[in-house]
């Protein structure tokens, strides 16, 4: 079996993210804009509904920023290997187009993948490595 590339990404950052991208992913549309009540006046929905000061797209977005330059584009070839644009024989032109693509931009563009977290888990089983390695540390 083929040695498998090395990541600059550890695996932990990569399930965080993961993990985190779940919790924005059950988000729903707002469904009372104008309501002035708080979480446990109106049955905890508020906490469901996507908004723009959303704290788990605020901390996604501040992690994802925080990250180097060489973990973002990894970030970016993971999602890509998941999403089934390419197999891991095929990492380094993956990583480079993902290099080439690479911008201020990163988190916004990952956030807007209504999928990211399950094609970072793909990608990730494919470095072997599990969800499951890391549930305690989520």
């Amino acid at each position: 079996m083929p040695e498998l590339p090395t990541l600059s990404i550890s695996p932990e950052k990569a399930f965080f993210i993961a993990a985190k991208a779940r919790q924005f992913d059950v988000k729903d549309g707002l469904t009372d804009p104008g309501s002035g009540s708080n979480a446990s006046d109106d049955g905890m929905r508020s906490v469901l509904e996507d908004r723009t000061d959303d704290p788990v797209r605020s901390e996604l977005t501040s992690f994802i920023h925080d990250l180097n330059e060489d973990e973002q584009i990894d970030l970016v070839a993971l999602t890509w290997l998941g999403r089934g644009d390419g197999d891991i024989e095929n990492w380094d032109e993956i990583r480079a187009e993902a290099a080439r693509a690479h911008n201020t931009r990163t988190a916004r563009y990952l956030l807007g993948m209504p999928m990211l977290a399950d094609h970072l888990e793909e990608a990730l089983s494919k470095f072997g490595r599990s969800a499951q390695e890391f549930e305690e540390l989520l």
